[in-house]
This record gives C-alpha cells, structure tokens and sequence, in this order.
C-alpha cells in the first residue's frame, strides 16, 4: 500500500474502508500494512481541508505504546463495566429501542436491501461503527462501478440506497458517538479518529445532499 495513489473518487470510497479498519482492536498491523498511510493519501484526494487531521492520525498512532491503545480502547469501547463510547449505533439513538442489545430495524433493513451480509463468525454486533462504515463503502463502491460501467439503473439504485443510509440512520447517530468518543478518550488517536470521522461523513451527507 505504499505506492497507493489513488484519484479523488476512488480515494472517497477507499476512505471510508480505511476508517472502519481504525475501529477494530489495533494492532501492529496498523502501522505495517501502512492503514494511516493510506488514509493520508486517500484524504488528500478526497477532502483536502482534511489532511493535516489525517496526517495527525498516523503521527498519534505512532505516539503511542501499543499496550496503552489497547487499554483506551477497551475503555472507549468494551467496558470493563460498561462502554464509555459504546461502538454500537443502537445505543445512541432515540427510544423506542432499550438497551445495547436491541438492533436498529432501519439499519438491518438496509443491509439486506444492499445484499450485506455480516459474517456469522465476527463477534461484533451488525450495528458496530465499523460495521456500518463497512457497508457505505460497499454502497459507495457499488455505486462507482455502476457509473463506470454506464449502468444508470444500478447507479441510481445505489445512490438511492447510500442516501437513505446516511439520511434516515448515519448521520443520526454518528456525531453523539464522536462526541463521546472525544470526551472519554486518553490517546490522541481515538480524538484525532473521532473528529475525522465525524468531518468524513459530515462532508459525505453534504455531498450528496448538494450542499
């Protein structure tokens, strides 16, 4: 991934892959299959306002004893007792639903209508951050080949279905998360991670709102 240069919409889909990687456990990988590399060069061509957040990204990873990661993020996003900036979508968002367990019906919905499928043998909820970022980039991505092949019709299905995904669930939650990610944090890194999350998906909902 070293010689990864990608042009401004590819550089938009891959970001969003690269993000939810940051969302998992970190580990050594991070640094050696070059993830904050790539999410500098990637938002570069994307969102240029954003690179210095970017850049910061890797340099906080960096900064930080692998060991002491773990630890924040365990804090941020597993417990002991309960999450401090719990990962998972339903617990933001409004009542009727009660408690972390209880999945999003929009959410599971739109899953099924894009035809993801989280696998059986992940231990994550299908509503975790990572998750759901996951599935934009797959809407995303879809979405590019359509129009690259000239496909108006899966184009415009695609494109539909992204911004029901970012309008009716995303963008509803994603900004408490971040909030509370920010606010909890003891890295750099899961506070710099926040703000260009929450800045991608902002400039993202604009986007294709035609702000």
């Amino acid at each position: 991934m070293s010689d990864y240069q990608p042009d401004e919409s590819t550089a938009r889909v891959d970001l969003l892959r690269f993000l939810s990687a940051c969302y998992y456990e970190p580990t050594a990988d991070f640094a050696e299959e070059k993830l904050f590399e790539s999410i500098a060069a990637a938002t570069r061509q994307a969102w240029p306002q954003l690179s210095g957040l970017a850049d910061e990204l890797g340099q906080a990873f960096a900064g930080e004893s692998l060991q002491t990661l773990l630890v924040d993020y365990t804090r941020l996003f597993l417990g002991p007792m309960k999450a401090l900036a719990s990962p998972y979508s339903a617990s933001w968002l409004p009542s009727p639903m009660v408690g972390d367990e209880v999945l999003p019906p929009v959410v599971l919905d739109l899953y099924a209508e894009g035809g993801f499928e989280v696998d059986d043998e992940l231990a994550e909820l299908p509503d975790h951050v990572a998750i759901e970022l996951e599935f934009l980039y797959l809407l995303s991505f879809n979405q590019r080949q359509a129009d690259l092949l000239g496909n108006s019709t899966d184009y415009a299905a695609m494109t539909k279905l992204r911004a029901r995904f970012m309008d009716e669930h995303l963008s509803i939650w994603i900004s408490t998360f971040t909030k509370a990610v920010k606010e909890h944090t003891e890295t750099g890194f899961y506070r710099v991670l926040a703000e260009l999350t929450e800045d991608i998906i902002r400039l993202e909902v604009a986007r294709h709102r035609g702000d």
